[in-house]
């Protein structure tokens, strides 16, 4: 699991220093992403909001919202092959 600065791509200032991209690293301000939800209450308002806040630095038509069928139920092994196969990356929620 990598994890990331979650501004990358905003203006850099003192308060969100980042490193330079790495070699295939996610673009977060172009690459398309894949919104994951557990499908717990108010998941949904928070990638929403997620997503809401990166559009003021890109374009969000490349950003797609995936949702398990339960919070009680892992999601189906099809839907991870889906998403690591046509994202670049994925922001997971849990909430509630």
């Amino acid at each position: 699991m990598q994890i990331v600065n979650p501004s990358f791509g905003l203006e850099e200032g003192a308060e969100n220093r980042s490193n330079a991209v790495e070699k295939g690293s996610t673009d977060w301000t172009r690459d398309a992403i894949a919104i994951m939800s557990n499908s717990k209450p108010n998941a949904r308002e928070l990638l929403e909001g997620v997503r809401d806040k990166m559009a003021a630095y890109r374009s969000t038509d490349n950003i797609d919202y995936f949702f398990k069928d339960s919070a009680a139920k892992p999601a189906p092994d099809a839907l991870y092959d889906e998403i690591a196969s046509k994202y670049k990356g994925a922001i997971v929620a849990l909430a509630d």
